[in-house]
């Protein structure tokens, strides 16, 4: 399966949205600080994940949430995972 996934900092609640194939062990690289352009962020919790069959399904959609138009879907679907 191929996973688009959302983590909320609890540093600075802000958003990260990423794609995986594994998506236990990229929690994980995250958790640790082995993702460069999260380190600073930790801690994270995951509050959303979409499964896909394709990649190319997965790569769409997280380009669609990193869109002005995705993150306000995200706003509204997440509303309160967010606050």
């Amino acid at each position: 399966m191929f996973y688009v996934y959302i983590l909320k900092s609890k540093k600075d609640n802000n958003l990260y949205i990423g794609y995986s194939t594994n998506l236990k062990k990229r929690f994980s690289e995250h958790q640790k600080g082995l993702v460069t352009s999260t380190r600073p962020r930790r801690p994270f919790e995951l509050i959303f994940y979409e499964a896909y069959k394709s990649s190319k399904d997965a790569k769409r959609r997280e380009m669609y949430f990193k869109t002005s138009k995705g993150k306000t879907s995200l706003k509204t679907m997440l509303e309160f995972s967010t606050t």
